[in-house]
């Protein structure tokens, strides 16, 4: 993009489009006028340089006729010589004359015509009695001649004066004049030149070309940049025009990104309900074929236990063979729990008995751990809308969690605030990860060690959270570990919904 406005008056004159107009529409027309202004009064200015020498010529003639005609009737020659003579005092005058009637010369000063007897001018005085006016070559020169009609005292015309002069006398009067009238036109035009191009650039110009410079940084690259709102107030509202759709752009651009962004969040996540929608589906079927065998394999071990009770070595094998039994059957247990639906039946009711039967329910599992779990609960507790059931789960999976982490103690607790009710869960372990933590409530993914965990059980309680429109949250604990959070929405008492 290249500078517009500016312009130097050096070898390679570059005017925008705009200058170039107001040359052809503004300056051109103004030129034009001052030039036929000068045209016309040069014009009338030599009308009358050439009437004014004509009129002195006149007076001349006239000034001489009274006495010339005199002498001429007395046919007194030396008079008319002098009186002849005395038009050259003045020093306009190039030669005088005195003709008879019919144009033969009388007498004569300085260059005159020699002979009128062959002209029409003798033939037109007698006839009119005027005077007439000619231009003639004598002498090799261009002469203006002023013939006046003599008249005797009886107002017969006696004959006639020729006074004449250079016919260059006419022109060279003016010629100064016309000179002096163009060197003006030309320095008047200059002037309108200069002013109307320097009075743009200073009035419009300049501040078009602040603005071309904003959109020159815009168009680079400095979507940030906005152009400055100062000049004239058309180019003030071409700068706000500019910066409002630079915002527009902007903000465009933001809504657009936000989108994508979205929208790429989005295919991920379905792309990822898609994978886990295919491996729920594989693993209820997988677990749907392992319930039966294990079944089986869990009773002829039991079966082979009572009969070998008397063998301490096979007792340790068959229980062995119990205990991995029965992990698989909580794995899978765990795989119906989560890629079945649920067929919830919430009501209105406290933790309290489930938090409870919480730690009964763990006690074998923490007794052959060595682990101690303390649940810190309140007398009474606010009620919730939830499925007994499907919350029984969730608390389970929770304590398993918690226990499977910590390397001694865990601790549970409940607190309200506002509208919810947040039950937390803390443990002694290692604590979280480093990274998100979202990762860990993904199903199938664990921290722990190989045939440690399925990944599932978060999964559960998350799963569980969103049914009763609650959350899960997992962060860091007092105790030093994890601290899993599962908040749920509290019910409204009567008086609340009244309303």
């Amino acid at each position: 993009m290249r500078k517009l406005y500016p312009f130097s008056f050096n070898t390679g004159l570059r005017l925008n489009t705009v200058q170039r107009s107001l040359l052809l529409f503004v300056v051109l027309p103004l030129v034009l006028l001052t030039a036929l202004g000068i045209r016309f009064g040069l014009g009338q200015a030599s009308q009358y340089q050439e009437q004014r020498l004509k009129n002195d010529l006149e007076l001349i003639g006239r000034a001489i006729s009274i006495p010339v005609g005199a002498a001429l009737s007395q046919n007194d020659s030396q008079g008319i010589e002098l009186s002849l003579g005395s038009v050259f005092v003045l020093g306009e005058v190039y030669g005088a004359s005195v003709f008879d009637v019919d144009g033969n010369r009388i007498a004569s000063a300085g260059i005159t015509e020699t002979d009128l007897s062959r002209t029409s001018i003798p033939t037109r005085i007698v006839a009119t009695g005027e005077k007439q006016e000619a231009f003639s070559r004598v002498g090799g020169r261009e002469l203006f001649s002023h013939f006046e009609p003599l008249f005797d005292t009886s107002g017969q015309i006696k004959g006639m004066i020729q006074i004449t002069r250079r016919a260059s006398d006419f022109g060279q009067a003016l010629e100064q004049l016309h000179v002096i009238a163009w060197l003006v036109w030309g320095l008047l035009s200059l002037t309108i030149l200069c002013a109307v191009l320097l009075g743009h650039y200073g009035g419009i110009g300049r501040h078009v070309d602040k603005l071309l410079l904003h959109m020159r940084r815009v168009a680079q690259g400095d979507h940030a940049h906005r152009a400055a709102q100062d000049g004239p107030s058309e180019v003030a509202a071409l700068a706000e025009g500019l910066n409002q759709m630079l915002d527009s752009i902007e903000q465009a651009q933001q809504n657009l990104e936000e989108h994508r962004r979205a929208e790429t969040e989005l295919l991920a996540r379905l792309k990822d309900n898609e994978k886990m929608a295919a491996i729920g589906s594989m693993a209820r079927g997988i677990a749907h074929e392992l319930g039966a065998p294990l079944s089986v394999i869990d009773g002829r071990a039991r079966r082979l236990q009572t009969s070998l009770s008397d063998d301490p070595h096979q007792q340790r094998q068959l229980a062995g063979i119990r205990d991995q039994v029965a992990r698989l059957t909580r794995t899978v247990r765990q795989l119906l729990d989560y890629c079945r639906p649920a067929a919830t039946d919430p009501r209105t009711q406290t933790l309290l008995p489930l938090l409870q039967g919480l730690q009964h329910a763990l006690q074998p599992e923490l007794d052959a751990a060595n682990k101690q779990m303390q649940c810190t609960l309140p007398e009474q507790l606010p009620p919730v809308h939830a499925d007994d059931g499907r919350l029984e789960l969730a608390l389970l999976n929770l304590g398993r969690n918690a226990m499977q982490a910590a390397h001694q103690h865990i601790g549970i607790s409940v607190e309200t605030e506002s509208n919810w009710l947040h039950l937390h869960v803390d443990d002694d372990g290692p604590g979280l990860p480093e990274g998100p933590t979202e990762r860990l409530l993904e199903p199938f993914y664990t921290t722990k060690s190989p045939g440690e965990g399925t990944g599932l059980g978060l999964a559960i309680v998350k799963s569980v959270a969103e049914e009763h429109a609650g959350t899960l949250q997992l962060g860091h604990g007092p105790l030093g570990g994890c601290r899993a959070t599962l908040s749920l929405p509290l019910t409204k008492p009567e008086a609340e919904h009244a309303q």
